[in-house]
């Protein structure tokens, strides 16, 4: 199998088809696009989320192993399990972890790497609540299993059982925020070459926009029907992700998904479909009310467009102009075809 996701078709029959459900102590679980297990035996909720993936110390040209496997800092990743934990309507408490590491680490690293999950977490006003750190010599990267604990409120919470035909679909921020500024860091050189260096700083920073928590709790609060945050394989493979796990169809305008001009830029120049690039920091939403919601966001200085429609049956429809597509099953993100480029 490739790196990175494994195929939808693969996960529906070799991993989601062997669970099976035991006991009523649940709400929901696992299903494509659905990003957290809630649990109705705490009250008023538990959400639980697990996020795992290669890890890096935060330092420029740290942002891909050498297999080409995507590794983030441990407190970016302990943040996507945040993000998940929000998109259900939680409010995160804890997070566990797990650490496997290669021979070739020290403890200075190690401690390096534990100071950024402190400092992630304490900016978070998240717990770490326990954990396991191990040493493997069957381990070339540093990998990190991440646990996320989230706190429901009462009454009704964002949900994809809620999607329905007709409502408005919307999205915050812009797509490719993740993968830009992953481009912007390892290939900076480059592109500078082409690029003022403002261009390429802005965009090497547009990390800070990772966390969807701003615009997850605003949505959660306006009656938001249901969330799911974008991430490999892009805006394109999160509006799939959305469809599948509500069982609907989408309508979605591709001029209306909003992006930023140095994403255009930058993708133009590596020869990269941004809609297919890693998009941490981007929240798909349905609501009956977009119009509502997105000045609602607005008031919170959160940028959000209205892209589309939730529609009946199982087409998923981009439309470009005169010109009518259908979305394709999620496929390999476009930072992995570069990064291979690059080694060929």
């Amino acid at each position: 199998m490739k790196t990175g996701k494994v195929p939808e078709n693969v996960l529906k029959r070799s991993v989601i088809g062997q669970l099976k459900t035991v006991g009523n102590g649940w709400q929901s679980g696992a299903g494509i696009g659905r990003d957290c297990a809630v649990f109705t035996f705490f009250q008023p909720g538990l959400a639980v989320c697990m996020c795992e993936g290669s890890v890096a110390l935060d330092h420029p040209g740290d942002g891909m192993a050498p297999e080409l496997e995507i590794r983030r800092p441990l407190g970016r990743l302990i943040q996507k399990c945040v993000n998940n934990l929000a998109v259900s309507g939680a409010e995160p408490e804890a997070v566990t972890m797990a650490l496997m590491l290669p021979e070739t680490w020290d403890e200075p690293r190690l401690k390096a790497l534990m100071k950024d999950a402190r400092e992630t977490c304490g900016a978070l006003s998240l717990e770490i609540a326990g954990g396991q750190t191990r040493v493997s010599p069957d381990v070339r990267e540093p990998v990190a299993v991440m646990t996320g604990y989230g706190r429901l409120p009462g009454g009704e919470i964002p949900s994809m059982d809620r999607v329905m035909p007709g409502q408005d679909l919307l999205v915050s921020k812009w797509v490719g925020l993740e993968g830009t500024a992953c481009l912007a860091q390892c290939a900076g050189e480059r592109l500078r070459s082409r690029y003022p260096s403002y261009l390429v700083e802005e965009a090497a920073g547009f990390h800070r926009y990772f966390s969807v928590l701003p615009e997850a709790r605003a949505a959660a609060r306006a009656g938001v029907c249901a969330m799911h945050d974008a991430s490999e394989g892009g805006i394109f493979a999160a509006l799939w992700e959305f469809a599948e796990g509500a069982g609907v169809g989408l309508s979605v305008d591709l001029k209306k998904l909003p992006i930023r001009q140095e994403t255009v830029e930058i993708c133009e120049f590596c020869h990269i479909n941004p809609y297919q690039l890693l998009s941490g920091g981007c929240l798909v939403m349905a609501a009956w009310d977009g119009v509502s919601l997105v000045e609602r966001l607005r008031e919170k200085q959160i940028p959000a467009a209205l892209v589309g429609r939730v529609t009946e049956g199982k087409d998923r429809i981009l439309i470009n102009g005169d010109e009518i597509q259908y979305l394709n099953r999620p496929g390999e993100d476009e930072l992995y075809r570069f990064f291979r480029r690059g080694k060929e």
